[in-house]
């Protein structure tokens, strides 16, 4: 996942969570305080319930429980209608039961964890078992996985936490909030004039050395999913982090990185994600959205559409983004 930074702020607080960079600004800088502690108590929520890296999360005890029912907390239920949400608009391209597929290309730890070159062979992809099979029950929140399914919430449970602590912080402090997620990020109550500058970057951790392509957001989600950042060797081969539901692999090359506006967080999320698994398919399947995208190809040819505007340069902080 590529990442946004946003520039400047009124007022900011960046600290490392969920394997990835939490921006918070507000347009208060008296309330910084008490939208940051939103922040963190909704992070800390989201990582005791979606984490796959954690034992003692409660995904991983439904993960455990695969194929038989279980009741689930009402923040997992949320998490869980995001995700299947998110497969039904994109056409399954975004599938919560990608979990075993990822964990079988190596991505079975945390990805600071992750062997950076594996010497063992790439196991033959299979298809996940796909969304469609999930029995759930949204009054009971009675879940019950197919046997032997694992599932990965991670990019649609990040998005939703942006929304959420978006929300929450802005009621309780009283003013604009902008919270970013790596490559998710959610705005709510009103907007610096001229909206939140939110500079595009294929890397959040990377030093900012040269003014880059910026965009104003006064309200909703952007989201950024790519290939360039999280990628590791294994069996000789470079893999990226997002998987094709269809094949168990590493969706195809084609993107290095899609942007996507849109009114929430989790449905920019959805949409980037499906057209980086799309492929060639995505500038069809995103102008049938209509929603603002942008892409860049292999070759950094930059392709716009549904009205994203002309690369504008974002002043150079000299600062992380």
């Amino acid at each position: 996942m590529t990442t946004h930074t946003p520039v400047p702020s009124p007022a900011e607080v960046v600290f490392p969570a969920l394997g990835t960079t939490a921006t918070l600004l507000v347009t208060d800088p008296g309330a910084l305080s008490v939208a940051e502690e939103v922040l963190r108590a909704e992070l800390r929520a989201v990582d005791l319930t979606c984490s796959r890296f954690r034992p003692d999360s409660e995904l991983s005890r439904v993960n455990l429980g695969a194929g038989a029912p279980t009741t689930v907390s009402e923040r997992f239920a949320q998490a869980l209608q995001a995700a299947l949400w998110a497969a039904r608009v994109t056409g399954s391209a975004v599938d919560p039961t990608v979990g075993s597929a990822v964990i079988a290309l190596g991505y079975d730890r945390t990805f600071a964890s992750v062997r950076p070159d594996d010497a063992r062979p790439v196991p033959v992809g299979r298809p996940s078992p796909g969304w469609r099979k999930i029995r759930w029950n949204p009054r009971t929140r009675q879940l019950r996985l197919p046997p032997h399914t694992r599932l990965d919430l991670g990019a649609t449970a990040k998005a939703l936490a942006a929304d959420r602590a978006a929300e929450q912080a802005t009621a309780a402090a009283g003013c604009g909030v902008l919270v970013g997620l790596g490559g998710d990020l959610a705005v709510a109550g009103p907007a610096p004039a001229g909206g939140w500058r939110i500079a595009l970057a294929e890397d959040h951790a990377r030093s900012v050395t040269e003014p880059g392509p910026a965009v104003a957001v006064a309200g909703g989600g952007l989201a950024t999913s790519g290939i360039r950042v999280r990628t590791w060797r294994r069996g000789g081969r470079v893999l990226h982090h997002i998987v094709d539901p269809g094949t168990g692999e590493p969706a195809p090359v084609v993107w290095r990185t899609v942007t996507v506006a849109a009114a929430t967080c989790v449905d920019a999320n959805a949409a980037s994600t499906a057209a980086v698994v799309l492929g060639e398919r995505a500038l069809h399947w995103l102008r049938a959205t209509g929603l603002p995208a942008r892409l860049i190809g292999l070759d950094g040819a930059v392709v716009r559409l549904g009205g994203w505007p002309s690369d504008s340069p974002a002043p150079d902080l000299g600062g992380p983004r």
